[in-house]
């Protein structure tokens, strides 16, 4: 974990987009463009509405694009082939990565709320789901991280396939597109994004005005919470018998 600390802090592009893209994004759409709920349009919805947003951003991308980059450049230097000779397994080898991730992105996800609660006037309301919350997508995303890091072919193969997959489920997952604009045939669909429950769960924990539009409202975030946990558990596993025990 020391080492995956090091790499991590000596690499200057995974440090900018997991603590400044999320604030540059802040920046643009809580500071300079803002809501307007009673404009209509793409940011209608009042300023608390898009923390879960904000915090789905380092979530999704930075487990994404670190792990699977990781798992390639193990495979280009025949690491883990290394690996392999040693006692350590490879669901231990992605637990490591992942306590590493959990670790950076809990530090970024703390940046980013403070910077919402400075700098825009979003309604928020601090819970300890939070922490659950960040660590189930942080694995949950680091699974898939390591599936792509398996399949692709080269590094920038990595970076290209995290980049198709982590933005569409930005935009498509409640996060900055409310349901209601989306057509109504679209709308069941979401619920197919694991990302859907991170932002519906964190939104219904933190946010006084969520309303929660799921069979399990009664649950509140409890219910989004136990889905999460399963498709962590579920693209982990998947993730940790991806990875090569030879390269």
């Amino acid at each position: 974990m020391t080492a995956a600390s090091k790499a991590f802090l000596r690499r200057r592009t995974a440090v900018f987009f997991t603590f400044f893209f999320p604030l540059i994004i802040i920046l643009i759409f809580g500071v300079l463009v803002r809501t307007d709920p009673a404009g209509g349009g793409l940011f209608a919805e009042p300023p608390g509405y898009y923390v879960a947003g904000y915090l789905a951003v380092v979530v999704l991308f930075t487990p994404l694009s670190r792990i699977g980059s990781e798992v390639a450049r193990h495979r280009d230097g025949n690491r883990f082939e290394k690996l392999a000779t040693t006692p350590l397994s490879r669901p231990e080898w992605l637990l490591a990565q992942t306590i590493v991730n959990v670790a950076v992105i809990g530090a970024a996800s703390v940046l980013i709320l403070v910077l919402v609660l400075v700098a825009t006037d979003a309604a928020f309301s601090p819970s300890l789901l939070l922490l659950p919350y960040v660590v189930l997508g942080v694995a949950l995303f680091c699974g898939v991280g390591a599936v792509i890091g398996s399949v692709a072919d080269s590094q920038d193969g990595v970076i290209a396939a995290s980049n198709g997959i982590a933005l569409p489920l930005l935009f498509l997952s409640e996060t900055f597109v409310p349901p209601s604009m989306l057509p109504a045939w679209f709308v069941p669909l979401m619920d197919l994004s694991p990302l859907t429950y991170f932002a519906r769960g964190v939104r219904a924990t933190t946010y006084p005005g969520a309303a929660v539009d799921a069979p399990w409202e009664f649950a509140g975030p409890y219910a989004d919470l136990a889905v999460l946990a399963a498709f962590a558990v579920g693209f982990f596993l998947l993730g940790a018998y991806a990875l090569p025990t030879t390269d």
